[in-house]
């Protein structure tokens, strides 16, 4: 896997989210917003465009995380059900959403990237926020 940075890319750059793990191969963070608490996504450290574009073993490392991430949420949120994806249309940087997803929320049972069904908040407090990334490192290590 060739390490490379591209100038201008949001994945390459400082991370505005909270970043609840970060290695030398990915990292975690919570997208605390647009009414799915608990919404994290894993970033590919290095900026490689496709999974196809991974070793076999790295491969199963991000796909391991991704699962994990998305089993402690399945617990800790208790979602009606669990979006990954891993589009990267508009940041071709290899990235995985893993979005809870509620009946009653803003988009379902559509993308929460489609037009909304209704106008419901819910955020994590920062309390809230600080207690669910606790969690998940404390399930990481």
């Amino acid at each position: 896997m060739k390490s490379l940075k591209f100038k201008g890319c949001p994945l390459c750059s400082k991370q505005e989210y909270p970043i609840i793990f970060s290695n030398d191969f990915l990292r975690i963070l919570l997208i605390n917003n647009q009414n799915y608490p608990g919404y994290c996504r894993v970033d590919l450290i290095d900026h490689i465009k496709e999974m196809s574009d991974l070793n076999k073993k790295s491969q199963n490392k991000l796909m391991k995380t991704i699962f994990l991430i998305e089993k402690i949420i399945k617990v800790y949120i208790n979602p009606d059900k669990i979006n990954l994806a891993s589009l990267g249309n508009i940041t071709p940087h290899l990235h995985w959403h893993i979005i809870p997803r509620h009946f009653k929320d803003n988009h379902f049972p559509n993308s929460i990237w489609s037009t909304k069904k209704r106008n419901s908040t819910k955020e994590f407090s920062k309390e809230e926020e600080l207690q669910f990334i606790e969690h998940v490192r404390e399930k990481l290590s």
